[in-house]
């Protein structure tokens, strides 16, 4: 299976080299002010986005944060070349700041953001991510805490699973799927990924798949993004993220679909409009923007990449950069 094969080799990182060239002017100008430059991979997942910006940023420190002890694993074994200037860490990426603060690190230079479910977590079949195999309906990004997709799909009311479906899945099918789970684990209760495949295919119909894909990728997606609290997290961690870069730096983040990239757009608009109410005479320089938009709207992968590693096939990159210190930059002044 994929598992045996070299990490470089399993993993081919979205969007690389322009993730990379977006947070170089950033590295650059802290080298050439005489500081030690930190970058941040927030995803650290099995860290092709990480030995990259070790290997074009030589002078920089980078902190890998992620929840996937057996990611954190992997990654350690890619970048041990590197481990004089790494520091890898068990965390979920809204710790951010309790992290830097545990390292003794006052601000960066640089955020980057992988969103999403991982290519190692796809891969590794027991973890239950995938509908197109059987597995323990698991779905934990970090195996060693929290509640299991099982658990949400035999537990939760139908009222609960129907809003779960509906929102996190934007599935328009969501009633039929919720009473159809309630109805079948009254039998049984679901263990496997296949059985809860089996439901849902029963109720979805056919012509909707023929034209939305698999039948069952939004509600696995919505059970996902519940057991992991995706959402939330990333709401308090874009801002976080932004809290934690010195002016110059920047944040690049990488989503998969529209709930994501919905909470990056708001996190960053938020920095990069002017704060004055309306109607304000004058702008004053607290109200002015403190982000500056590094990207027209998002930007995509090319065919090319797109042909190289199918699942970077709907990725959306957005990037921002600090202009001036504000109210929430906690690392300036």
């Amino acid at each position: 299976m994929g598992e045996n094969r070299p990490t470089g080799e399993r993993h081919v990182p979205v969007l690389r080299d322009r993730c990379v060239s977006l947070l170089a002017p950033a590295v650059e100008a802290a080298a050439t002010a005489g500081r030690r430059p930190v970058v941040v991979d927030a995803t650290l997942g099995m860290g092709g986005h990480s030995e990259s910006m070790l290997e074009r940023f030589p002078s920089a420190h980078l902190v890998g944060i992620d929840r996937d002890t057996e990611a954190l694993g992997l990654a350690g074994e890619r970048l041990t070349r590197f481990s004089d200037r790494t520091d890898l860490v068990h965390a979920v990426y809204d710790d951010l700041p309790e992290v830097l603060e545990d390292l003794g690190i006052g601000g960066v230079d640089g955020v980057l953001f992988d969103l999403g479910v991982s290519s190692l977590q796809l891969d590794e079949r027991d973890r239950g991510f995938a509908y197109s195999y059987d597995a323990p309906l698991d779905m934990r990004m970090d195996t060693t805490t929290g509640i299991t997709a099982a658990e949400v799909v035999n537990t939760y009311a139908e009222a609960d699973l129907l809003r779960i479906i509906r929102t996190w899945g934007e599935e328009k099918f969501a009633g039929r799927i919720a009473t159809a789970i309630v109805q079948a684990r009254t039998a049984r209760p679901f263990g496997t990924t296949a059985e809860l495949v089996e439901v849902i295919r029963g109720v979805v119909p056919a012509s909707a798949a023929r034209t939305g894909g698999h039948p069952a990728k939004r509600t696995f997606q919505a059970l996902r993004i519940e057991v992991n609290e995706e959402l939330s997290v990333l709401e308090r961690a874009v801002p976080a993220a932004v809290a934690s870069i010195h002016t110059g730096g920047r944040v690049v983040a990488m989503s998969y679909h529209s709930l994501e990239d919905r909470i990056v757009k708001s996190s960053f608009a938020a920095g990069t409009k002017s704060s004055a109410p309306l109607g304000f005479p004058v702008e004053l320089e607290e109200h002015k923007a403190y982000l500056r938009s590094l990207t027209r709207g998002t930007e995509a992968p090319t065919p090319a990449e797109i042909e190289e590693n199918p699942r970077a096939a709907s990725a959306k990159l957005r990037a921002v950069e600090r202009i001036k210190a504000g109210p929430v930059d906690r690392t300036n002044g």
